[in-house]
């Protein structure tokens, strides 16, 4: 047995309930059927709970075409007159000690530049920056969330299709090993949109941090650049 988290977004109030995970067989393997069969089995486990829910995969398992679509992997937005997916801006942004960020890197394969930053990181993650946009790596997972939103803002037919599900998985995501899931960035914008404040909360960066969930996960005191820095601050507007 094994078990992955579901994500569902709040109504009552912004945020995402992303305390539940829910137990299944585990298929082990890494054909792309195997994962399939895992998706099936997280879904099954959450409907045996919740009746009432329905699941959607966000990843490049989904049997939704639009759940793949989401893929933060395939998700796509037009910046600076070129073709770019999320994943690829995410990780291109990234600011080491003594590295990045990578902006050269914004329009090639997300695994390509997944593995460049990697092999060329210097010292520990201190910070994102894009656009001359400074952001901190506290919220946790709030640059992500706001990569991610802004660019589901330019597809209002995925948008659509999501009105029919209200929980949200990714087969992938292991939170003792990872940070930021797709997941949970679409749970959020459901809270969003259910409350009313989407676009308020995408208007700004600070209007995004105002409604942000604040998990942190790292001392002020670790980081070793702040929001005061000198560097230009703006929205980052896709």
């Amino acid at each position: 047995m094994t078990s992955r988290p579901a994500f569902f977004p709040r109504l009552e109030n912004v945020g995402v309930d992303d305390t539940q995970s829910f137990e299944f067989v585990w298929n082990p393997g890494f054909a792309f059927s195997q994962k399939q069969k895992n998706v099936l089995a997280l879904h099954d486990s959450i409907r045996g709970k919740y009746p009432n829910a329905h699941p959607l995969e966000i990843s490049s398992k989904s049997f939704d075409e639009f759940g793949v679509q989401l893929s933060a992997f395939n998700l796509s937005i037009t910046f600076n007159g070129e073709r770019c997916v999320v994943e690829s801006i995410f990780q291109a942004s990234k600011m080491f000690e003594h590295a990045g960020p990578f902006p050269e890197l914004y329009s090639r394969d997300p695994r390509f530049v997944r593995d460049y930053v990697r092999e060329n990181a210097k010292g520990k993650l201190i910070a994102f920056k894009v656009n001359e946009v400074l952001w901190s790596l506290n919220p946790t997972r709030a640059f992500y969330n706001w990569l991610y939103l802004n660019a589901m803002m330019h597809h209002p037919e995925l948008i659509k299709a999501l009105d029919h599900y209200n929980c949200f998985t990714d087969i992938e995501f292991n939170p003792k090993k990872s940070l930021n899931c797709q997941a949970y960035a679409v749970a959020l914008f459901m809270s969003l949109k259910c409350a009313g404040v989407l676009y308020e909360a995408l208007s700004s960066k600070e209007r995004f941090l105002h409604y942000h969930p604040r998990d942190i996960v790292m001392t002020e005191s670790d980081a070793e650049v702040k929001d005061t820095t000198s560097l230009k601050q703006q929205v980052f507007d896709f």
